[in-house]
């Protein structure tokens, strides 16, 4: 299949024109089937770093490489992560050696694990092309849109051009997690005046993104025989007023009057809870439960003080009931903490992506919030880094079976980031 420029493209130069027609379908197909043959679930994605290092320098990047030092940077105010990593690589490239503007392309190499690999009509680590589509765990969550930003360089190196400033790829590690890598990348102190981020937006345009926020809440209750369970208290029948004050809460929240840029989404800010246990022994009593999951919020949100929501609902609850008044639930904050962020839609990183996409597509994109956590806030609340997030594939396809990223999509992605670099950053 092979995707030509729109016939309603802009007024684009003939450098830029060259530059578009490097970027070439097989080749960031290729790109992207080397990166998900790697199965780089979190804590494991050093040999997927390692072959993204390997692929700047074959795009002619100058690629620094280092070890991430897990411990110090779990001293820093952002650092976040669910998972142990007995070694972290990072790993950032550069193409352009001028001091004009500075560009990252920023994208994660781990991925969710794959479910049972029954429900996957092809193997998760085994990528294949069916139907104009490329499968596999990973293709549109991220490293689809990582492979078109490699290729993109490739573009703007293979027409020759020189950089008025710099573009870099920075692979990360983390970001399911919270964003080890990008946090890593941020301490390395290099000049960055813009972030595109290749999160699947469906060629979207996103300056914001909500925040996730991971909650633990344990219900005791009283352990009795099972043929007596009258005499025991079940934890999971006091459980089930705390489920129904949570999804009242978020029904709550997100009736409020939210940005713009989320309102074509009916609940941006959800409280999901997706993993729960509880009980030691089938015939006794259920004397304990546990319920984990995530919190959405806002961008410019008080965390403190939605975290506060959470735990004054649960509190409620608790004291109206006898047994829990005495033996209240409780609520802890654990694991992965994704901030919520946003930049200015004018900012000149939100515009020049914007420019470029419609100029490479033919059309304008939507400009959109997005639901989920990212790297995003990483860059805008601990460095001040204007970011976006543009590229391949819908989250809707992401962290199931089937994963795929359509292959139009990559090259369109591709294109735009080409076009973007060459503009951000300006040609000498």
């Amino acid at each position: 299949m092979t995707t030509h420029l729109p016939d309603t493209a802009g007024p684009l130069t003939d450098l830029e024109r060259r530059v578009l027609a490097a970027v070439d379908e097989a080749a960031v197909v290729a790109r992207a089937v080397e990166l998900l043959a790697v199965p780089s679930l979190s804590g494991l994605e050093t040999p997927a770093q390692e072959l993204a290092a390997e692929q700047l320098a074959r795009a002619g990047m100058t690629v620094d490489t280092w070890d991430i030092d897990v411990a110090a940077l779990s001293t820093h105010r952002y650092f976040s992560a669910e998972v142990e990593r007995p070694d972290a690589l990072g790993v950032l490239g550069w193409y352009g050696a001028g001091d004009g503007p500075s560009l990252l392309l920023n994208g994660h190499t781990d991925v969710v694990p794959t479910g049972d690999a029954n429900d996957w009509t092809s193997a998760p680590f085994e990528p294949t092309v069916r139907d104009g589509r490329l499968f596999g765990r990973g293709a549109c969550d991220m490293k689809g849109g990582l492979a078109a930003a490699i290729h993109a360089v490739e573009a703007i190196r293979d027409a020759g051009v020189e950089l008025a400033g710099r573009v870099g790829i920075s692979p990360v590690v983390g970001e399911e997690d919270g964003g080890t890598g990008s946090l890593a990348v941020i301490e390395r102190g290099e000049r960055i005046d813009g972030c595109i981020i290749m999160e699947p937006t469906r060629l979207d345009v996103v300056p914001a993104n909500a925040g996730a926020l991971s909650w633990r809440i344990t219900v005791r209750g009283w352990s009795a025989h099972g043929c007596l369970r009258e005499e025991g208290v079940s934890a999971l029948e006091k459980f089930a007023p705390v489920h129904r004050a949570v999804l009242d809460l978020e029904r709550e929240r997100n009736s409020r009057d939210v940005d713009p840029l989320f309102a074509w989404l009916d609940t941006p800010f959800a409280i999901c809870g997706g993993r729960i246990a509880g009980g030691d022994w089938p015939s006794s009593e259920m004397d304990w439960l546990t319920w984990e999951g995530r919190y959405g919020v806002a961008p410019g949100e008080d965390l403190a003080r939605a975290r506060g929501e959470l735990e004054a609902a649960v509190a409620a609850v608790c004291a109206g009931d006898p047994w829990l008044r005495d033996h209240p639930a409780t609520v802890e904050w654990w694991g992965g903490q994704f901030i919520p962020g946003a930049t200015h839609p004018g900012d000149p990183v939100v515009t020049t992506v914007l420019g470029s996409a419609t100029d490479v597509l033919g059309r304008r994109p939507e400009l959109r919030g997005m639901p989920y956590g990212c790297d995003l806030g990483l860059f805008r609340n601990a460095a001040s880094i204007p970011t976006v997030v543009y590229g391949p594939g819908d989250v809707r396809d992401a962290h199931r079976p089937d994963e795929f990223v359509p292959v139009d999509e990559l090259v369109a992605t591709a294109r735009t980031l080409a076009l973007a670099a060459l503009r951000f950053c300006g040609v000498a």
